[in-house]
């Protein structure tokens, strides 16, 4: 890993820190310890990493993607752990096989994070594309419920 990537890394899961309301800027706000104890990862590996020391370790990593609500593919492509070759996408679990149907097919389901992803939405926009849009599934899913505890939402196709 060069620097560059670090640094590239770095930058980004500050911005990520700082959206999802930790202090990390000011000496006493506690943002880092904060982060740390709701990943359950050691202040220090957060300290290393916002200074460009060092790249997070991977289950530090997979803690981080948890908390910073970024799926832990995305996490380890932008360090320059592995590549999207490395980490291909599966098929959208909405996607029918070639030549069938979705509606005789078996119930499929997707997350509204999962539909962003899908869309290309961008990640610093995804939280606000999964509010919206849960406001549009119908009254009787468990939309919002099931988004906040990334639980899977059945499709309308299905």
């Amino acid at each position: 890993m060069t620097s560059s990537e670090l640094e590239q890394f770095a930058t980004w899961v500050e911005e990520l820190i700082r959206r999802r309301g930790f202090d990390i800027d000011s000496p006493r706000g506690g943002g880092k310890s904060r982060l740390a104890d709701e990943a359950g990862v050691h202040r220090a590996a957060i300290t290393r990493l916002l200074q460009r020391q060092s790249m997070p370790d991977l289950e530090t990593t997979r803690r981080l993607a948890h908390v910073l609500q970024v799926p832990v593919r995305e996490m380890l492509i932008r360090s320059g752990r592995l590549t999207e070759e490395d980490l291909p996408l599966p098929d959208p679990p909405y996607a029918a096989p070639a030549g069938e149907s979705v509606t005789g097919s078996a119930s499929r389901t997707l997350t509204l994070e999962e539909a962003a992803i899908a869309l290309g939405v961008p990640v610093e926009q995804r939280d606000m594309f999964v509010r919206v849009a849960g406001q549009f599934l119908p009254a009787n899913a468990p939309a919002a419920a099931a988004a906040d505890r990334d639980e899977r939402i059945p499709l309308a196709s299905d």
